[in-house]
């Protein structure tokens, strides 16, 4: 049965032009919508949250429609070449969004002609608005690798990693970056580079030094496989939420160091019966909560992904769901649903609700509520758990 795609209750996810400039935001390069204004309105009111306190190089082409019409591969490209010579960016990139696309842009040669113009690196991203931010961020994070890695790097004495699909449209920037490098760093890690908050592009560069990969979001995972092709480094997927996923997190990093194999943490789930708990959200995110909750409550959850992933990134039980009714079918046996706030209004009558807001969601609205949960899973299952599981 096909699915519907059309929502007449449920908001959007930011889409895969949000997610290149989130992925390279703190970088010191170049980022061009190819637009004429209304994506970075979008991206910098509700997709941004440091755009008020660091400084970064977002630009709109300014797109008009004559330029739709008649094409204006030139003028883009003189632009931007005019821009990167006053500026001088580490880096250059040009991401679509549905006008380009409907007039057949091609971003990879416009790339190539103001990278041979210019000299500086530059990537041309095919987003077009009609997916969420875990493809552009994927995309951008998987050119870093290809591109901006030094390839000569040499391991570290020490054991090290790299974060990767760290970005505020999925951590918010209510200090979980900070708090997932200290989990890391608590359990014998040092963090080569945080792809991509609280690094710069010079320590991003030398991710190849690392002995294992940490796949915090599903956008990191093309990163991972291109830089296990590389580097041979293997990598594991899970987010850091309470302790005993942490340590989790900590035991399969280190076996992924020996071995050299890579894993998914939350692939094996505590389960304890017919699942009663559903997790909303990026698949990487849900599936750790819901390991997390199920070992603290003796009740098996369920990851329920409504974006696009990787299969490998759902674990068993999980599901992938796209459409608006199909979620909502799909989540009526459960007695507690967690999810973002919005998710309320699809969720079943009775059911015990737990509001986890998600940047990429619902934006600026419930910011202030995003929990920490790295750094304070106790806090917030104590809040919405507890009681009734003892």
């Amino acid at each position: 049965m096909p699915v519907k795609q059309a929502a007449s209750i449920l908001s959007t996810y930011a889409a895969d032009t949000s997610g290149v400039c989130s992925a390279l935001y703190e970088l010191g390069g170049m980022t061009v919508m190819h637009d004429a204004s209304g994506c970075n309105s979008t991206y910098t009111t509700h997709d941004e949250p440091r755009w008020y306190d660091c400084d970064s190089m977002v630009y709109i082409s300014g797109l008009t429609e004559i330029d739709a019409i008649l094409g204006s591969d030139e003028k883009l490209i003189r632009e931007i070449t005019e821009t990167a010579e006053k500026l001088s960016p580490a880096f250059i990139a040009v991401a679509g969004t549905p006008i380009p696309m409907i007039t057949g842009t091609d971003f990879p040669a416009i790339a190539a002609e103001v990278e041979n113009r210019t000299g500086i690196p530059s990537f041309g991203f095919p987003t077009n608005g009609m997916y969420s931010y875990l493809r552009g961020a994927g995309m951008a994070f998987q050119t870093l690798a290809e591109r901006m890695v030094d390839g000569t790097a040499v391991k570290t004495r020490e054991p090290s990693v790299n974060l990767l699909g760290l970005t505020p449209l999925d951590f918010s920037v209510n200090g979980s970056a900070e708090s997932i490098r200290r989990k890391l760093e608590a359990g014998g890690f040092r963090v080569v580079g945080s792809w991509a908050m609280g690094s710069s592009l010079a320590e991003l560069r030398q991710a190849g030094r690392a002995w294992a990969n940490l796949v915090v979001s599903a956008s990191g995972l093309s990163a991972a496989k291109t830089l296990r092709e590389k580097f041979h480094t293997p990598f594991v997927a899970g987010a850091p939420f309470g302790d005993r996923f942490s340590g989790k997190i900590l035991a399969d990093l280190n076996q992924a160091v020996r071995t050299g194999r890579s894993g998914i943490s939350y692939a094996a789930p505590p389960t304890y019966g017919e699942p009663e708990i559903a997790v909303v959200g990026e698949s990487v995110a849900a599936g750790s909560l819901a390991w997390a909750v199920a070992a603290c409550t003796g009740k098996t959850a369920r990851a329920v992904c409504p974006l696009e992933t990787d299969p490998e990134l759902l674990p068993p039980g999980g599901a992938e769901l796209s459409g608006e009714e199909e979620l909502a079918g799909f989540l009526r046996p459960y007695r507690i649903i967690v999810a973002d706030p919005l998710y309320r209004p699809v969720c079943p009558k009775g059911c015990r609700f737990v509001p986890l807001p998600h940047e990429a969601f619902s934006g600026r609205i419930f910011r202030k509520e995003i929990p920490d949960l790295a750094a304070d899973f106790d806090g917030f299952f104590r809040k919405f758990f507890e009681r009734g599981f003892a």
